[in-house]
């Protein structure tokens, strides 16, 4: 059994039907998550202060930039949101897009952005702009038509390979960017979100993988080509779960140690 099967297997094993049983789960996942995902665009993120947003629900001794601090209470207050929606299998919509986006960008915009252009959390974006080197996303006229055939086309899927659809759905909300500003976090967030509705593990972006996440995006923005990406996000599904499953592993050694004990006794 290949690694990313193996994750999927104990994934489907855990039978996720409460949010106190995701909260298990998840306990230290979401904290990895959040960081890896803040500390991709921002490197004033670090692991201990996100795990003390998490754990204590302040920080001490912080220095940097607010803003840091309003990026990863944010993360913290999204998981709190959408854990119910997860739980009941709620299906994408444009609200639940919108409600992402103004949880995770609360307090976060700058000047310019909330002052003179009028960006609000939790609304599309409302000014074109250059994304990157090239003129990326959908006009401005166009945000919301082609996210809702997004998420019908995604919602519409009947079968078998969700990492498939969620890596779609990941690179082609990257390319609309329908937000002044946030969409990689929202985009991170909504991928995850739509795994684990579609009973699937979801994963890290990690930091130290930046280069190689956006390059493999970059291939979609310039050929729609999906093969990179996918087998990057595959390859992530493994190193996420990779602890948990040596951790199962090892615990079925043990069982079969000690009834093997038994037998002999």
């Amino acid at each position: 059994m290949d690694k990313y099967t193996e994750a999927l297997d104990l994934w489907q094993s855990y039978h996720i039907a409460s949010v106190a049983t995701l909260d298990k789960y998840l306990d230290s996942f979401r904290i990895l998550f959040a960081f890896h995902s803040g500390k991709l665009e921002n490197k004033e993120i670090s692991y201990f202060k996100t795990r003390e947003i998490f754990e204590n629900g302040w920080v001490l001794n912080f220095t940097g930039n607010p803003r840091t601090l309003f990026e990863q209470q944010n993360q913290k207050l999204c998981y709190e949101v959408l854990k119910g929606k997860i739980i009941h299998k709620d299906r994408l919509s444009v609200e639940i897009i919108k409600e992402i986006h103004k949880v995770l960008t609360s307090g976060t915009y700058d000047e310019r952005q909330y002052i003179k252009n009028g960006e609000r959390a939790g609304e599309f974006n409302k000014h074109d702009e250059v994304i990157g080197h090239d003129e990326l996303g959908s006009s401005l006229e166009s945000i919301e038509n082609d996210l809702t055939e997004l998420i019908n086309e995604v919602n519409d899927y009947g079968g078998h390979d969700v990492l498939k659809v969620a890596t779609y759905l990941h690179a082609k909300f990257q390319f609309i960017h329908p937000f002044a500003t946030g969409n990689g976090r929202v985009g991170r967030t909504l991928l995850n979100y739509y795994l684990m509705v579609n009973n699937h593990p979801p994963l890290i972006i990690y930091d130290e993988y930046k280069r190689f996440y956006y390059e493999s995006l970059q291939k979609y923005d310039e050929d729609e080509e999906l093969s990179a990406l996918y087998k990057f996000l595959k390859f992530l599904v493994e190193k996420t779960w990779e602890k948990a499953i040596g951790l199962a592993n090892n615990a079925k050694l043990d069982c079969n140690g000690l009834s093997d004990l038994k037998q002999n006794m």
